[in-house]
Formats: structure tokens, sequence, C-alpha cells
């Protein structure tokens, strides 16, 4: 039970530093409520799942060539750039608490999310040094099922992660004023724009420098 705690932590902690998905869950839980930020984070936990299993079955290693990174590193500078500016364009748009959400804005809350992290190098290089290292170490000691278990742990820690910062953003909107949710929603905004410069940088430096 210890273990299985433990692999709850380590899930917990991989989503806690501030990253596009963190930024993305602000802005959306700021400006449209609970279940656009709770959305954002389902599709980076899908993602998340994908890595694991590309990890578990060896593939992610083809995602190590130079023209594969650079290609992910320029998807990811035009999915977050893109969004960042998205933000900033709709910051003034804070929507009633009360208002229902469409599905097709959820929906699109998901994708968001999804492909933030699926086309997000560090993700990649981040799932194949902590998850890598951790299976190649479980592997030795527990059985597959045991294995299983504490993956399914380190989901049911990003989630709650994912929850918890759907219900303090959706809180946010409910006790701050209208200006400051609007400056909250700009700052999101160009940390996604930032984010994506970083990746752009990236993608340049593997193309042009390497």
């Amino acid at each position: 039970m210890n273990t299985f705690i433990g692999y709850i932590v380590l899930g917990l902690s991989l989503s806690a530093p501030i990253g596009p998905i963190n930024a993305a869950q602000l802005d959306n839980g700021i400006r449209k409520g609970f279940w656009h930020a709770w959305v954002v984070g389902l599709g980076a936990i899908s993602a998340d799942i994908i890595f694991m299993l590309l990890v578990y079955f060896g593939v992610i290693h083809l995602l190590e060539s130079p023209f594969i990174k650079a290609f992910l590193w320029l998807f990811g500078f035009f999915v977050l750039v893109y969004t960042g500016i998205e933000s900033i364009k709709n910051a003034g748009v804070i929507s009633e608490p009360g208002m229902r959400s469409s599905d097709s804005s959820l929906t699109k809350s998901y994708w968001s999310g999804l492909l933030m992290s699926l086309f997000n190098p560090l993700s990649i290089l981040f799932w194949l040094g902590i998850y890598g290292s951790i299976l190649a170490k479980a592997a030795m000691e527990y059985p597959m099922q045991q294995l299983l278990i504490y993956s399914g742990a380190i989901v049911l820690g990003i989630l709650i992660w994912d929850v918890s910062m759907a219900v303090a953003t959706s809180m946010f909107r409910k006790v701050l004023t209208t200006r400051v949710l609007k400056s909250i929603s700009v700052l999101s905004g160009l940390s996604l724009v930032g984010f994506g410069l970083y990746f752009g940088i990236q993608a340049a430096q593997l193309l042009f420098f390497h």
C-alpha cells in the first residue's frame, strides 16, 4: 500500500511543475470554468498514457531521432503560440459561472490539452527518463499485474492534480474581480507564447545549428 501511495505522489510531482498544461488549465478555468480546465488536463493525461504505452513497448526510442525531435519542437511551437495568442485575445471573455459549456467547446479544450502534451518533446524526454527508469526497476522487482497497478497509481496522481487545478481555477473566478481574472488570463497566454518560442528556438537549433 505504501508503494502504491508513493506512485500516486510521483504522479502528483510529475504534474506539479509549471508548464504549458498548467498555464492552459489556469486560463481555461478562469475564462470558462471547472469543466474546461478539467478537460484540458484530461487531454494531457491521455497523452501521458500514450507516452507510458510507448515507453512500455519500447517505441519511444524512435522519437529520439533529430528529424522527429525537430518536427515535434516545431509543431509544439505552433500549437503553443496559437493557443497563447487566442488566450490573450479572449482574455476579456469571462463566461458566467452559471452558463453551461457547449460540447464542441469542451472537445476543443480536450484536443488543446492532448496536442499540447503530445507534441511536447520535454514530455517525451521526461517520460523516457522518469517512467522508463521506473519501468526498468519495477519490471525486475514486481510481476506484470503489479506493474500495471503502479502505472495506474501514477495516472491517478496526475488525475488528482488535474482535478485540484480545475477546482482552484474555478474558485479563483468566483472570488477574484474581473480585472484580476483578465490579467491572470493574459499572463497565462503570455506564458504559453513564451513556452512556444522556447520550442521554436529548440527546433531552429536542431534544424540549422545541429
